[in-house]
């Protein structure tokens, strides 16, 4: 009977899924006009073509950045309880503590953190 329930469930979402882009298709606007493919930024025309590389090293060092950022927002409720956490809280922070150094010298010895 489960197996069965799952059966119905899964094709009901895809019908739905399927549904709601049809009808999204159906009536959203069209647009054929040959400025909708150009890269729009601050209204300046590009120059050149608009397919252009950008160096590996910018999305490594947002990345990096985020994955510190994100995790330093785990400190913050670490530090509102501090005091309730006893011995047990503070290794398990001084061990978290580590791995984040541990992943900055990473990145650090592999030239991430280097703007070339």
């Amino acid at each position: 009977m489960n197996s069965a329930l799952f059966v119905v469930v899964f094709i009901t979402g895809l019908a739905l899924v399927a549904a709601a882009l049809w009808i999204a298709g159906l009536i959203s606007p069209r647009s054929f006009n040959p400025q909708k493919g150009e890269a729009y930024e601050c209204g300046i025309p590009t120059r050149g073509t608009s397919w252009m590389q950008f160096k590996v090293g910018y999305y490594l060092f947002a990345i990096l950045f985020l994955m510190f950022d994100v995790e330093t927002v785990f400190l913050f409720p670490w530090a509102v309880i501090v005091r309730d956490l006893g011995v047990s809280g503070l290794i398990n922070i001084l061990f978290f503590m580590v791995i984040l150094v541990l992943g900055l010298a990473y990145a650090w010895k592999k030239g991430a953190l280097e703007w070339k």
